[in-house]
């Protein structure tokens, strides 16, 4: 797929106007989800509804900012999860951490032959577009390469959003989950003690700036989780984040995936479509088969293996296995060495690959 034909309209700017329509849609979205108790029903929701609203080309658009300090919110939520409890089994995730590198080695080829061969893309966006995560630096370096920067975004966008779409619900059918049965995330604002908010607050702005000193892929959610972490593996703190600014941080971090397909030609958008969906399947098939594996072998939770390696979003599998009532620290700490793994590695293998193709073809040419 050339850029000239795929190339979608520009995307629309921020605006008070388009924040406060976006965010009122999802949160109407979010509300009447609960209602019908489904999985995650607050980014849900809001994601389902945005979306429908960004493709009936309704004026929708998030700031950035505003998606980085509700995944904040949710890194800090996230870093909750790894209680000192957990520290005698991190022996037992080493086989199923090491291997994430093949994992990604995998679907990474497999996903870019995939788009080479039956979507036509060309060979820089195959290969961003094949990488099994980092949304958004997958799209920055890959365009700075000379790859259909929005190709890469929406195919991305739509395997984040049809994983988080189909897997709460394959739990709850196959796996026997009920949405009723399961505890809230966090206590009520007026519950949670002043001291632990405080605490919670430090590790949310401190971790946030350490990791983007520090240039940490997805610092936004990363920083808080690691201080949020190291703060409840001490002991210091048992609470989680207020649950009404959970709600609030999933109906942001949902409406944001929705508008990522505001602007976009229906057209192009059906072609991605069709294209991501393919890539999807092959993504969740390998993660499946992954999971299946390293149950057999180390005896692990096959629901929670999955999680792990299911090719969605750290925010939204962490999010999905607590409503689930899945082992969060687990999913959570995998996913970050997968995004570690493909953003550090991913533009490295890229150049190398430039590099030996160019210096092949160099000598036949000679």
């Amino acid at each position: 797929m050339s850029q000239t034909d795929s190339s979608p309209s520009t995307p629309r700017k921020p605006t008070l106007q388009t924040t406060l329509l976006a965010l009122t849609i999802g949160g109407l979205g979010g509300w009447l989800a609960t209602l019908v108790a489904i999985p995650l029903p607050w980014m849900i929701g809001s994601m389902v509804a945005v979306t429908a609203g960004a493709m009936l080309k309704l004026p929708l658009a998030l700031p950035n900012q505003m998606r980085s300090v509700m995944v904040v919110v949710l890194g800090v939520m996230l870093g909750s999860g790894f209680t000192p409890a957990i520290l005698p089994r991190l022996g037992d995730w080493a086989l199923s951490l090491s291997s994430l590198v093949l994992y990604v080695i995998v679907s990474g080829g497999i996903g870019i032959w995939f788009f080479r061969r039956f979507c036509r893309y060309d060979g820089i966006t195959s290969y961003f577009s094949a990488m099994p995560g980092g949304l958004s630096e997958m799209t920055v370096v890959g365009a700075e390469m000379g790859g259909d920067s929005r190709v890469i975004s929406l195919t991305h966008a739509w395997r984040i959003l049809a994983v988080i779409m189909t897997l709460p619900f394959m739990f709850q059918l196959w796996l026997a989950y009920d949405p009723a049965t399961r505890p809230s995330i966090g206590l009520p604002l007026a519950e949670v003690p002043l001291k632990d908010m405080a605490l919670l607050t430090a590790c949310a702005i401190a971790g946030f700036f350490a990791a983007k000193a520090l240039r940490i892929p997805a610092a936004a959610i990363v920083g808080p989780m690691i201080l949020s972490a190291v703060v409840h593996l001490a002991g210091w703190t048992t609470a989680n984040p207020p649950s009404e600014l959970i709600a609030i941080a999933q109906v942001v971090v949902g409406a944001a995936i929705g508008c990522r397909f505001a602007g976009i030609r229906l057209a192009v958008i059906g072609k991605c479509i069709v294209a991501a969906t393919g890539g999807t399947i092959i993504l969740a098939s390998i993660s499946l088969l992954f999971a299946w594996a390293l149950h057999n072998l180390t005896g692990l939770s096959f629901a929670a293996l999955f999680l792990a390696f299911a090719p969605g979003g750290l925010a939204e599998m962490s999010l999905i296995a607590l409503s689930l009532s899945l082992d969060s620290a687990f999913v959570a700490t995998h996913h970050i060495v997968r995004i570690f793994i493909i953003v550090v590695c991913a533009p490295l293998l890229f150049r190398l690959l430039q590099r030996l193709l160019g210096e092949s073809r160099g000598k036949q040419a000679e």
